[in-house]
Formats: structure tokens, C-alpha cells, sequence
């Protein structure tokens, strides 16, 4: 029987929509599915309008307290799907990606977008399997 629960931390901004921070389904191994994270910092509600870099870093933070909340670890993050507002922005947000995920090395797709919610530079979202 597969097992779903909805996972939720205060160290990561609350949802601006109807969606989850995070689902975890286990069957048997659990596969995490964490939604987009924007750069908000989750303990002041405020964006960071910062450049790339200082955007990334906040949503990749974001996105790591989700896995973190499931009882996984960065390096159980299987596939990651990053939107910039500007793919000439790829090269230095790459640097801030590889800071944490450089080990690891996820799959991952990188696209340019029109828009993003509440005009940040970047979303990412990911989907992490682990025991």
C-alpha cells in the first residue's frame, strides 16, 4: 500500500498557493516531491530582492529544509527543475548550484520562463528518493 503524507516546516515560506511544500510517498523506498521554492525568507515572510546569486541561495535553502523536514539529505535528491527569468543568469546561479548539489550531482533541467511568482528571478523545485 503506498503511504502519502504532506510535509510542512516552518524553516521554509509557507505555500502562496493551494499546494504543498512538500509530498512524501513511500512504497517501499519514500520519494519526495518538493514543490517550486521561491527565494522568501521563511523566517520574515519577505523576498529576497537580491541578484541571482542571493536569490538562489535563499531558494535552494528553502528547498533543503522541505527535504530536510522528510528525514532526507541533499544527497537523496534525484531530479531537480530550476526556472530563471533570465537564462543569462544560468552561469552564476550554476555557481551557487554547485556549492550545493556539486557532490551529488542530480539530474536537472534549467529553463528560461516569462514570469515567475511575485517577479523573483528564480523557482526550483525537486523530487528526492530515499530510505
Amino acid at each position: 500500500m503506498v503511504k502519502r503524507e504532506i510535509i510542512y516546516t516552518e524553516k521554509a515560506p509557507q505555500p502562496i498557493g493551494p499546494y504543498s511544500q512538500g509530498i512524501l510517498v513511500e512504497n517501499p523506498s519514500k520519494i519526495l516531491f518538493i514543490s517550486g521554492q521561491i527565494p522568501i525568507n521563511p523566517e520574515t515572510g519577505e523576498l529576497i530582492k537580491g541578484d541571482i546569486k542571493e536569490q538562489a541561495r535563499q531558494a535552494i535553502e528553502n528547498l533543503i529544509a522541505v527535504l530536510e523536514a522528510a528525514g532526507a539529505k541533499v544527497e537523496d535528491v534525484a531530479k531537480v527543475n530550476v526556472y530563471l527569468d533570465d537564462i543569462n543568469d544560468f552561469g552564476e546561479f550554476n555557481k551557487v548550484y554547485e556549492e550545493y548539489f556539486g557532490k551529488s550531482k542530480p539530474a536537472r533541467a534549467v529553463v528560461q520562463v516569462a514570469k515567475l511568482p511575485k517577479n523573483v528571478k528564480i523557482e526550483i523545485e525537486a523530487i528526492v528518493i530515499f530510505e
